[in-house]
């Protein structure tokens, strides 16, 4: 009697032998350098966000034992002097007996107001300059920089300089808002004076309080 062959046609190495599969695997050494390399031109070339810091500028030590060194007169500009329970003071020019000293606050319409009036020349060329900058191009940058160059001479040539001084009464956030006042009102010539007030400003000072 015939017997059936249940061996799947395998037997005697004559069946199908299956299709063996591609290997999926994708080497990404060639995507790692590709991606060191944008990221080292990006870095490169651009450009850093320069950290902004507040400006202070203060005036060379003057010695008083020396006969040949005095301090400056501000003949055009203003004198600012700070005290206690945030008064602030002010006077036009240089420090003379007959000086007028001028209370105001830290408001818009006080010593704002103030340093706006008195810094109206070079506001206003600056005013013009960034008028220039919004008709050209951004990607002109031969007409930028022309223009950057015209606003730093003009910086230069402003002939307001502004003395900021106060003595231990004044607090250190006066002394900070003060300086923010000079950058609103774009004041590109100020000194904080490290020395004490002289002994005339305290008299002016004493003399207004005891009006008052």
């Amino acid at each position: 009697m015939a017997q059936l062959d249940t061996g799947g046609g395998a037997q005697g190495g004559k069946g199908k032998k299956r299709a063996k599969k591609a290997s999926t695997a994708i080497d990404m050494t060639p995507m790692v350098d590709l991606a060191f390399l944008l990221l080292t031109f990006f870095v490169l070339t651009s450009t850093f966000s320069k950290p902004k810091v507040l400006r202070m500028i203060f005036p060379e030590k003057i010695d008083k034992n020396d006969p040949a060194m005095k301090a400056p007169e501000v003949k055009n500009g203003l004198t600012i002097l700070l005290t206690g329970e945030n008064k602030i003071y002010y006077y036009k020019g240089s420090l003379r007996p007959e000086t007028e000293l001028i209370e105001t606050d830290y408001t818009k319409d006080g010593i704002r107001k103030v340093l706006v009036e008195s810094n109206l020349d070079l506001l206003t060329q600056l005013k013009g300059f960034q008028e220039e900058l919004n008709k050209i191009d951004e990607k002109d940058t031969a007409k930028t920089n022309a223009i950057n160059a015209q606003v730093t001479q003009a910086q230069k040539d402003s002939k307001l300089v502004v003395l900021l001084k106060h003595d231990k009464k004044a607090t250190y956030g006066n002394v900070i808002d003060i300086m923010d006042e000079f950058l609103i009102a774009q004041i590109a010539k100020y000194f904080k004076v490290d020395d004490d007030m002289a002994e005339m400003e305290k008299k002016l000072i004493a003399d207004y309080q005891s009006r008052g």
